[in-house]
């Protein structure tokens, strides 16, 4: 029985076009010849899996894990996520216990690529969690970090794949470009906000890079680094009494948690819910304004921006 690799990020093929080719390929793997050649990479996170498909390209086939709005805090893995991860090469995953059942199956029997726990690269900064200090993995927030993510991408591709070396320099190099502009950009974004509204509110603890990055204050969220967390009412009422008292404008939702219990610390503060939500744990589905890491990045700034009483510019990579 021929079973197709999961989630891999392949060129379209119609329906019937697809069909001809199955009936003439049946399950011949010379049927496969073209692609035999290109490694076999494996990505767990949406903003991994983005990257990775800017500097591999073609050259690579590459198997994303985790869809777009998944969470990858509370993620369990499916009998075809060990498939894929014992067919790799190579495997990218964020690491700092970001995705924590993926890593112990990555880590599992069976799986002998190499693994690269890509933030991992990145100095953390450190948080509170279950009582003890420990890395907070949303790492992706400060720009920065991303450049230092996607150069580990490409260094890896090029030790897997040699003979495509130039092609992973150039792309790395054209996508650096990119997330630079963006940086300076967000950095402008967020200096139009009055300084005394510069005050982050969501749902969980996943902007510690962000704000620190770009000159905001965390000024309170209602669970921690893990969405596995449930506040209390207890929470929930020291939230909106924070809200009040530093005179924050807004508060936000996140697309991978449920707005429920901000939607209610929204209406016992008095304060405006924005109408966008952040992208914290994933970009966003195709066609949605986060499809990709920039477009995460961007609309998350729009959001913040105009939520918080400052002057939104279009981002313009060139």
């Amino acid at each position: 029985m021929c079973v197709p690799k999961p989630n891999r990020i392949q060129p379209y093929l119609s329906g019937g076009v697809l069909a001809i080719a199955l009936l003439l390929a049946g399950c011949d793997t010379t049927a496969e010849a073209p692609d035999s050649d290109r490694p076999d990479v494996v990505t767990t996170s949406t903003m991994i899996t983005d990257w990775t498909a800017r500097v591999g390209g073609d050259a690579i086939d590459l198997t994303g894990i985790l869809e777009p709005g998944a969470d990858p805090h509370v993620y369990e893995p499916v009998p075809r996520d060990s498939i894929a991860l014992e067919e790799a090469e190579l495997i990218f995953y964020n690491g700092y216990d970001l995705e924590p059942s993926l890593i112990r199956l990555i880590n599992g029997t069976g799986v002998e690529a190499r693994k690269v726990a890509v933030g991992e690269a990145v100095s953390p900064l450190d948080t509170d969690y279950a009582g003890e200090r420990v890395p907070d993995p949303h790492v992706w927030g400060d720009v920065e970090n991303a450049v230092v993510m996607v150069e580990v991408i490409q260094a890896e591709l090029s030790a897997l794949a040699p003979d495509q070396a130039a092609t992973f320099d150039a792309n790395a190099a054209a996508f650096i470009a990119e997330l630079e502009a963006l940086d300076q950009w967000i950095s402008a974004q967020i200096d139009t906000i009055p300084p005394e509204q510069r005050k982050l509110v969501t749902t969980h603890d996943a902007f510690e890079y962000f704000t620190h990055a770009y000159g905001l204050e965390s000024a309170g969220t209602l669970i921690g680094i893990s969405t596995e967390e449930q506040p209390s009412a207890q929470t929930v009422q020291q939230l909106s009494d924070t809200i009040q008292a530093l005179g924050v404008p807004a508060i936000f939702a996140e697309t991978t948690i449920n707005p429920r219990l901000v939607t209610t610390v929204a209406e016992e503060a008095g304060v405006t819910l924005a109408e966008t939500e952040l992208y914290s744990d994933s970009i966003g589905a195709p066609g949605s304004d986060g499809e990709t890491y920039i477009d995460m990045m961007t609309s998350n700034t729009r959001a913040i921006v105009e939520n918080l009483g400052g002057t939104f510019t279009a981002f313009n990579p060139e």
